[in-house]
């Protein structure tokens, strides 16, 4: 049998060089915009909530951001907690929710679209979180479009 020579990992210890930046740190150029889709579920994986983090990380870049839930997508935009509204049943279970709040607070726009939040998933405005701009289905084609037309960067977050 094999011996086991190398010390167990110890809290504090570093495994990657974490400081080793191969890209430049690009930055907004003026006016420039960036529009982050979501047509995915809340909770169904990491990919919701990591490209939250990344339209922040845009927002702190200089972009025009802006956030488009729309399909299963508004489910990451709906008022959660347990067992009241804003309580946290388990740790991160309001990551969304929170990463979305902060988002907005440092000026990122958020849209849902009616047509999901209502027939698909049985939800008025009102269940959105305070400040996302609850739009026309026929407007989630129109903002994408916009977003195209001036030479956005856009990023879709799609899960099947």
């Amino acid at each position: 049998m094999p011996a086991v020579t190398k010390p167990a990992n110890q809290k504090g210890d570093f495994l990657v060089d974490y400081e080793d930046k191969v890209f430049e740190d690009v930055q907004a150029g003026e006016g420039e915009k960036a529009l982050v889709t979501f047509h995915t579920v809340a909770f169904e994986g990491s990919i919701g909530f990591v490209n939250l983090l990344q339209a922040t990380r845009l927002k702190r870049k200089g972009f025009e951001a802006s956030i488009l839930l729309y399909g299963p997508g508004v489910t990451l935009g709906v008022q959660r907690g347990f067992p009241t509204l804003g309580a946290e049943a388990f740790p991160g279970h309001l990551n969304f929710n929170n990463q979305i709040v902060k988002f907005m607070e440092e000026g990122g726009k958020v849209y849902a679209c009616r047509f999901a939040l209502q027939a698909l998933y049985g939800h008025g405005e009102g269940a959105l979180i305070p400040g996302i701009t609850p739009i026309s289905p026929l407007d989630v084609l129109d903002l994408i479009l916009i977003h195209r037309r001036d030479g956005a960067f856009i990023l879709d977050t799609w899960t099947l």
